[in-house]
């Protein structure tokens, strides 16, 4: 008998292999394994959505509460941008009555068009929201381009005096670094099983 045959009773323990899950599932791991340490093979997923994250998400759904709300007041405020326009031009003697409705009509039109736009803006934020629950990757990057859009409106307000852009800027800027962390990259990159 010799000390390398694994038969052998007698010869030193033989290493044991570590057990492999079966049929493509995890096995959990052992009572008092540290969070973020990988068992089996398989790296952990974070059970929790992290902080940082789930503020993203909040900012998230006020900014598309904000939105809604500024669109449905451009959408109701039209018909009083009409008449403004109308009584402006109808003021000058060089045009007519016609030609002054036919271009408060088209500037109201305009206003409405950008109230939806608005609220087609704060509907993309709020369903990103709602993908960070169980979104992957194309939340997070969704999130980052709408916060970069968020972000250059919000700079070209400010530029032109709004300086009520400055919260949107500020949100837009914490979405950004949020998604973009550590934490960001663990929550969306995260195995699902």
């Amino acid at each position: 008998m010799s000390f390398g045959d694994p038969n052998n009773p007698y010869g030193p323990p033989q290493p044991q292999q570590p057990q492999q899950p079966g049929y493509g599932y995890p096995v959990a791991p052992p009572p008092g394994q540290p969070y973020g340490q990988p068992y089996g093979g398989y790296p952990a997923a974070p059970v929790q959505m992290p902080g940082t994250v789930r503020a993203a998400r909040v900012m998230l759904f006020v900014l598309a509460g904000f939105q809604a709300l500024g669109g449905v007041l451009m959408i109701a405020a039209s018909a009083w941008f009409a008449e403004y326009f109308e009584e402006i031009l109808e003021s000058d003697s060089t045009i007519s009555s016609q030609d002054a409705e036919t271009i408060a009509d088209i500037g109201a039109g305009i206003v409405i068009f950008f109230g939806v736009v608005v609220l087609l803006f704060g509907l993309w934020a709020f369903l990103t929201g709602l993908r960070f629950a169980t979104g992957r990757g194309g939340a997070r990057v969704s999130a980052i381009i709408y916060a970069s859009l968020v972000t250059l409106i919000s700079v070209l307000n400010l530029l032109g005096g709004n300086f009520f852009s400055l919260i949107s800027l500020v949100l837009g800027v914490l979405i950004i670094v949020y998604c973009s962390n550590n934490n960001g990259s663990i929550w969306f990159n995260r195995p699902n099983y």
